[in-house]
């Protein structure tokens, strides 16, 4: 079960198809309900494709698991894993202690929230706070105030096993058109981090969008502004097959907001989003803004993919002392709670 499991988390690392993905999920959870004897059994009589979840690409990586080899299939991943995914940034990634900005299969996330805390701690977090999405947005399976409510059980029984790893309670909520955020008020405040981002109506007037980004960072809920131009720079998986254009808005006026307000801008570090731009990102470095390098991650591999946020980071000046997810989880509870 390691094996697949870490089969899947370095094609999620990869943004490999979430098709192949499943596969490997899928076989690791399936045998998860199974004996060890059950499985050797199976695998001594050439029978593991009969056991349900389990094909032939999987059956082969259980079998040379169980014999005490290193998968093919593994060994090439991990061989190609080698390359890095960006240069430049590292002694800013070893500061960072967790992730302020992830999914799970709550929302539009492949995992289950323990899977993405595991995964963290596995990757060296101390924390991960879990940010599925408000309820405005269907698409992404977003989050009723009732079932963020269930969520908050779940974290706490998690949090109970991983200790002392911590889950802390989060949302990416919507910023709606007049700049209002998508959830009830009561449970924003109950949450230990808020990042508010924009994921409608994209191409509004630029006048229009700044004064929704205002409102949206003068909330007292809000701490941290999510993918603050929502561009993809590339295609994403099922969606935005030509790419995405940044939004239009005043980003002297809005980054003097986040500074005024100690709101942190994210910088997020999906390979399809590089969310802001360079030359946005280092104004917002001029204008005293703090910041927060979160992965976005929708499934637990792509927790991997904060190297990418911290070189962009160094390049244009970021320091560690103005990055909140350099602070331990108490610390940063006390900030956003502040």
């Amino acid at each position: 079960m390691t094996d697949l499991r870490r089969i899947a988390f370095l094609l999620e690392r990869s943004l490999a198809s979430s098709y192949r993905v499943k596969a490997f999920r899928g076989a690791a959870t399936a045998l998860l309900a199974l004996e060890p004897g059950q499985i050797a059994r199976a695998a001594g009589n050439g029978e593991l494709t009969s056991l349900k979840g389990v094909g032939d690409k999987t059956a082969a990586v259980i079998a040379q698991s169980l014999a005490g080899q290193v998968p093919d299939y593994l060994a090439n991943l991990e061989q190609e894993a080698l390359e890095p995914l960006a240069t430049g940034g590292e002694e800013l990634r070893a500061a960072l202690r967790g992730d302020c900005h992830s999914h799970s299969d709550w929302s539009d996330g492949g995992s289950p929230p323990a899977e993405m805390a595991w995964s963290a701690k596995e990757l060296g977090h101390d924390y991960l706070v879990l940010t599925d999405h408000s309820p405005r947005l269907k698409v992404a399976n977003g989050l009723s105030a009732e079932r963020l409510r269930r969520q908050l059980d779940i974290i706490e029984v998690i949090n109970q096993q991983l200790a002392p790893f911590r889950v802390l309670t989060g949302i990416e909520v919507d910023i709606l058109d007049d700049g209002t955020l998508d959830q009830d008020p009561e449970l924003l405040a109950r949450l230990d981090l808020v990042v508010a981002s924009v994921h409608s109506k994209l191409a509004m007037p630029a006048k229009a969008m700044t004064r929704r980004m205002l409102t949206a960072i003068e909330n007292p809920h809000t701490d941290v502004l999510g993918h603050c131009t929502g561009r993809m720079v590339r295609p994403r998986e099922g969606r935005n097959p030509k790419g995405r254009a940044e939004s239009e808005f005043d980003a002297a006026a809005v980054f003097a907001a986040c500074q005024e307000h100690s709101t942190a801008v994210e910088i997020n570090s999906r390979p399809e989003r590089l969310d802001p731009p360079r030359r946005l990102l280092r104004q917002a470095v001029q204008a005293g803004c703090v910041f927060a390098i979160d992965t976005d991650a929708h499934a637990p591999g792509q927790l991997d993919w904060q190297i990418i946020g911290t070189s962009r980071a160094a390049e244009c000046g970021v320091g560690a002392d103005r990055v909140i997810n350099t602070w331990g989880p108490d610390e940063l509870i006390a900030w956003t709670k502040d």
